[in-house]
C-alpha cells in the first residue's frame, strides 16, 4: 500500500472515540531514576503495580498512578527477557534472563530472593518469556544455541523444579518473543530471527501436531501480538520495520492469511512534518474500542499512535515533549485509559488525558556508554522457508 493511500484514509475518516481519548493525552506523571538504564518492559498488575526490566539486569516496582519506586529486585546476572504478572495471583511477578533462569517474585515483599526459580539446560539462555492465561504454564524462548538450534521450554509453575517440556524442531534461531492467546491456554504464537512466526496448539501430543501454521515475516521476526474481536489475529513487527497482519480464522480455509503487509512501515505513516517513523514499538489490542493500536517513534523521543487493520496504518496522534531518545516498551492500562512508556531515557512516562506533569520539565536522556554497549546485539538473518501453512 503506499503512502499517498494511506494519508487518504487519515485525512478521509472523521474522529472516533479512541481518537477522542487519544487525543487528550499528555504527560501526567514522570520517574526520576537514580542510575542511567534502559527499561526494556513493562507489565501491569491491575490492582496498583509497574514492574519493569531494565538494562542491569533488575526489575523495578513501581505505583502505577504516581510512578514512585517502590522496591527492585536482584538476582538476574544477565539481561533480561521480559517480565509479566500471574493473571490469578497478582502478588506473583516472573522474569525471565539471558542468565538461563525465569525468577518468580513475591511483590509484597520487594528486595527478597526469588521466591521460584525455573531453569532448563545449562546450555539454554532465554531471551523470550510468557505466562498462559490460565496461570498454569511458563514458556520461554531461548537463543540459538551452537549455531545450530534454538528452543521453546516449558514449566508448571506449581512445580517450579521440574521441566515440564520443550519444542526443538519449529525454530532454527533466537526465539524474540513467546505470545500466549489472551483466553485459550493452549494458544501460542512464538517469533524468531529465523523469519518465522510459529502458532501452536498446546494441547495436542507432539510437537509436530501441535504446530498449527508457520507464517513467513520475510524477514528478522521481532515480536508479536493478538489481536482482533475475537483474538484470531496475530501482527508481528520485524526488525527492520516491516509489520504483517494475519488473519488466524483463515487457517481452515483457502483463504489468504495476510489481511495487511509491508516490508517497511516506517514510511507509511505521514507525519506534521512529512517524515514518516524511525522505528516501530510494539502493538496492543485495545479490547473497548476493538481496535489495534501500533506506537512507533522518532529517535527524538516523540512518538506516534496508530491504528492497524486491513487497510494499513493510520496516524491516530502524536505524542511530543515526552521522551528524549528512542522507547523501547509500552503498555495502554484500560481501566484509566492511560499510557505507560519506558525508553533508553531511563524514564518512566504515565500519560493521562488533560494530564498534567507534576515533575520539572523533560529531562534529558541519561544514556551512559555502559548501557549503550547492553543494546540489543544485531540478529542475523537466515533463509526463510519451511511452513505448514506459510504466507
Amino acid at each position: 500500500m503506499s503512502s499517498s493511500v494511506v494519508e487518504a484514509r487519515h485525512t478521509e475518516l472523521p474522529m472516533d472515540g479512541l481518537e477522542e481519548k487519544l487525543r487528550g493525552l499528555s504527560v501526567a506523571r514522570r520517574s526520576s531514576p537514580e542510575e542511567p538504564t534502559y527499561l526494556l518492559d513493562v507489565a501491569l498488575q491491575p490492582t496498583g503495580l509497574l514492574a519493569v526490566s531494565c538494562s542491569n539486569f533488575t526489575v523495578h516496582l513501581h505505583n502505577k498512578d504516581t510512578l514512585h519506586l517502590l522496591g527492585e529486585y536482584r538476582g538476574h546476572g544477565g539481561p533480561l527477557c521480559g517480565v509479566v504478572f500471574s493473571h490469578t495471583s497478582p502478588d506473583f511477578l516472573y522474569s525471565g534472563s539471558a542468565d538461563g533462569t525465569v525468577r518468580g517474585w513475591d511483590v509484597r515483599r520487594p528486595g527478597t530472593e526469588a521466591a521460584q526459580m525455573f531453569k532448563s539446560d545449562p546450555a539454554h539462555s532465554y531471551c523470550s518469556l510468557d505466562l498462559s492465561c490460565s496461570d498454569t504454564l511458563l514458556c520461554a524462548g531461548t537463543e540459538q544455541v551452537d549455531d545450530e538450534d534454538s528452543f521453546l521450554v516449558f514449566w508448571d509453575i506449581r512445580k517450579p523444579g521440574r521441566l515440564l517440556g520443550v519444542y526443538s524442531e519449529s525454530h532454527s534461531d533466537d526465539v524474540t518473543q513467546v505470545r500466549f492467546h489472551p483466553r485459550d491456554k493452549d494458544r501460542l504464537a512464538s517469533s524468531s530471527t529465523d523469519g518465522l512466526v510459529n502458532v501452536f496448539d498446546l494441547s495436542r501430543g507432539t510437537e509436530e501436531e501441535a504446530l498449527l501454521a508457520t507464517c513467513n515475516s520475510d524477514s528478522s521476526a521481532g515480536s508479536v501480538c493478538w489481536s482482533g474481536a475475537d483474538y484470531t489475529h496475530l501482527l508481528c513487527l520485524s526488525h527492520d520495520e516491516g509489520l504483517h497482519l494475519w488473519d488466524l480464522g483463515q487457517l481452515d480455509t483457502d483463504e489468504p492469511l495476510t489481511l495487511f503487509s509491508t516490508s517497511d512501515a516506517r514510511s507509511l505513516t505521514p507525519l506534521a512534518d512529512g517524515g514518516g517513523v524511525d522505528y516501530l514499538v510494539g502493538g496492543w489490542w485495545l479490547e473497548e474500542a476493538q481496535k489495534l493500536l501500533v506506537v512507533g517513534g522518532k529517535n527524538s523521543g516523540d512518538l506516534h499512535l496508530m491504528e492497524c487493520d486491513d487497510g494499513g496504518l493510520r496516524l491516530l496522534r502524536s505524542l511530543e515533549g515526552g521522551h528524549s531518545s528512542t522507547v523501547r516498551c509500552f503498555l495502554w492500562d484500560a481501566a484509566e485509559e492511560a499510557l505507560v512508556t519506558g525508553g533508553e531515557d531511563a524514564q518512566l512516562l504515565l500519560w493521562k488525558p488533560g494530564g498534567e506533569e507534576l515533575a520539572a520539565g523533560k529531562r534529558e536522556s541519561m544514556k551512559s556508554e555502559s548501557a549503550l554497549r547492553l543494546k540489543s546485539r544485531p540478529h542475523k538473518k537466515h533463509g526463510y522457508q519451511r511452513g505448514k501453512k506459510a504466507e
